[in-house]
């Protein structure tokens, strides 16, 4: 996968499936089961760090994960998030930031959050050739100002001029974060780029999940959120029996150990 063939999937038909990867292990695995691209995102800060937001992740963390990632895969393609204050101060610190990211990487695409208010920055890393996908609806590093990482966004708008931006300023692709399936309709068919939604329903050109929240590890359960797997109470299941064995002399055994 690359940006054409993931921009052409929107004119055959074809949803797309992204998720997100932080370390080589699930990398690899989710590159292998077959989804279209791996978004190394700034969510690592919550997931990964345990941070409640993910303003304090910096650029030097970004690519070190994005770099892990990149090595990891052989089909999916990554794309790495432009961390909180690492554009927003002009487009040329974006263009640097950006740079850096696919350089040091070897991602093939960095994702900043805004719309209208960032279409200037989005433009001239495009004019620079680095592939951008633009974020718009509820956007995490504007936690601050939105109060809570839940806030719904309804000012359809403001959302729909901030798609037709982000598109006329060259990004390849749109993630869409909570908002209604409605608005997310209406953008998806007016612009020409793909969408890819995570809270924002059914219509969009494919979706984005955190892959711990979907895989139920987290014990993050938001309404948007389907888990797909239940693997937070198998791994402490399991820990507790590794440590039961442990403590009761049954592991490991002769089989167990080098003659």
């Amino acid at each position: 996968m690359n940006v054409p063939e993931f921009v052409k999937a929107k004119s055959q038909g074809r949803k797309l499936s992204v998720l997100t990867a932080y370390d080589c292990l699930w990398a690899a695995l989710l590159d292998e089961a077959g989804v279209d691209a791996l978004l190394v995102g700034d969510s690592l800060g919550m997931v990964f760090q345990g941070h409640s937001s993910t303003l304090p992740v910096t650029l030097e963390q970004m690519i070190y994960h994005g770099e892990i990632v990149a090595r990891s895969v052989r089909n999916a393609m990554v794309i790495v998030d432009l961390p909180f204050m690492t554009f927003q101060v002009s487009s040329r610190q974006a263009v640097r930031n950006a740079g850096r990211i696919l350089k040091e990487t070897g991602a093939a695409a960095v994702k900043l959050e805004g719309g209208v208010h960032q279409a200037r920055t989005i433009e001239r890393l495009t004019a620079c050739d680095l592939p951008v996908m633009a974020h718009i609806g509820m956007q995490p590093q504007s936690v601050r100002k939105l109060g809570k990482m839940s806030a719904v966004q309804r000012n359809e708008k403001q959302l729909l001029a901030d798609a037709i931006a982000a598109e006329r300023a060259g990004a390849f692709g749109i993630v869409l974060e909570l908002m209604s399936s409605e608005v997310a309709a209406r953008i998806t068919e007016t612009i020409s780029i793909p969408t890819i939604g995570i809270g924002a329903g059914p219509h969009c050109d494919g979706q984005v999940l955190v892959t711990p929240d979907m895989f139920g590890m987290t014990g993050f359960k938001p309404k948007f959120v389907k888990q797909f797997g239940e693997l937070r109470s198998q791994i402490i299941q399991t820990t507790r029996s590794y440590i039961a064995e442990v403590q009761s002399e049954v592991f490991p055994t002769s089989d167990h150990s080098h003659q």
